[in-house]
């Protein structure tokens, strides 16, 4: 070994090291960050630089190697276990699996009704979601909905992989479920508001992560929280932002007072939310099957 080698060496041995001694805290939240950013970053620059169709096709492309790498395939070898370890399990058992999948109905049905009740009280900022969204409705109709469709995957993927597996992760081994949910929390918020909408979304951005986060956790798998991301930002995209499939036209509650179907979703948002959380409990019990008693050695949420 020459004496270039050998300080190059002796350097990155000195980063890694340095790395090692920050908190896990600041580990987690900066490897969470930069793992979502870049496959946030990537799609940005596709759909701003590549003419539709062909940038979906390059980020499905990207996605798949996104995904392989961040799972914990290829180099460098050194990392792979953290990275395999951060991608949490992709096999769940059939018990898991339809509990999850039950959860992730429940999901969809606890955010559509925060959307509803929450603007019946405030506006819906539609004009802050043009700012955003408009650019989708100047393809043809089919062009669209593939936007719409590898938008909300890659929303799903990168973000769920990034907060609850990369920061999600070794914040649970160092702090236990809730403290590890909230700080991604924080973090997910803030990471949206570079956005026009998300001060008028605050609340429901705070919902999405505890959710999700709680959902990853028990199931101990990125898989089920993907899916239930993706749904929810394609019906955010064609609904809620761009009204490509309809719009919504309640009155606020402030010009027809507190009505019947005010009351219904509201309710309906309190139910399901408690279903929700009664299936995360569920699925603690069924993945830790059958030794139930590991559940109450170990934190929960």
């Amino acid at each position: 070994m020459n004496a270039l080698d050998e300080h190059e060496q002796n350097s990155v041995s000195g980063l890694a090291r340095f790395w090692q001694r920050l908190p896990v805290l600041v580990r987690a939240v900066i490897t969470g960050l930069l793992v979502t950013i870049v496959g946030t970053v990537t799609w940005m620059l596709a759909y701003t630089l590549i003419p539709a169709p062909w940038s979906v096709a390059f980020q499905a492309i990207f996605l798949v190697l996104y995904v392989r790498y961040f799972s914990g395939h290829w180099w460098p070898r050194a990392t792979a276990e953290v990275r395999k370890e951060s991608f949490r399990s992709v096999k769940m058992t059939g018990a898991v699996w339809k509990w999850s999948l039950l959860a992730v109905l429940l999901y969809i049905v606890v955010i559509q009704s925060v959307n509803v009740v929450s603007f019946r009280i405030i506006e819906l900022p539609m004009a802050k979601y043009e700012e955003t969204y408009g650019t989708f409705e100047n393809f043809p109709l089919w062009i669209t909905w593939l936007v719409i469709i590898i938008s909300a995957i890659s929303a799903g993927v990168v973000e769920e992989i990034g907060f609850r597996g990369y920061m999600q992760v070794p914040l649970e081994k160092r702090f236990g479920p809730v403290i590890s949910i909230a700080v991604t929390t924080v973090f997910f918020v803030i990471l949206h508001f570079n956005q026009a909408w998300a001060p008028f979304m605050i609340i429901h951005l705070g919902v999405m992560a505890v959710l999700w986060g709680a959902l990853a956790y028990a199931s101990d798998s990125l898989i089920p929280v993907i899916i239930a991301h993706t749904i929810q930002d394609i019906i955010y995209f064609s609904y809620w932002f761009t009204g490509i499939v309809g719009r919504f036209e309640a009155q606020l509650i402030a010009e027809t007072g507190i009505d019947t179907p005010f009351i219904i979703w509201a309710l309906i948002l309190v139910i399901s939310c408690a279903l929700f959380f009664w299936i995360v409990r569920k699925i603690l019990v069924v993945r830790q099957w059958p030794n139930p008693r590991n559940l109450e050695m170990n934190p929960t949420i």
